[in-house]
């Protein structure tokens, strides 16, 4: 069964890896302009993160592929290999 998600409820939702790693909060989304389908997490970082001031951080935004997405609950979880 697909469920479906409001991006409104997304907002400020808490984005963490697979192993507890905390990226930061969910802020909006990228998405294909052919296709509408969902290309990428725009993450606000959390800047006291030792590991998320070793990504790739563009613009104080992390983009996170939305194939690296695990589960969307209490908190947006991420694998952390898609990240590196």
């Amino acid at each position: 069964m697909v469920k479906y998600v409001i991006a409104e409820q997304l907002v400020g939702k808490e984005v963490v890896t697979s192993d507890g790693f905390d990226l930061g909060k969910f802020i909006d989304a990228e998405v294909h302009e052919t296709n509408g389908k969902l290309a990428a997490l725009i993450v606000e970082p959390n800047v006291d993160s030792e590991y998320v001031n070793r990504l790739d951080i563009k613009g104080g935004r992390l983009q996170v592929p939305y194939t690296s997405v695990m589960a969307v609950n209490d908190f947006i979880v991420v694998d952390k290999k898609s990240l590196q």
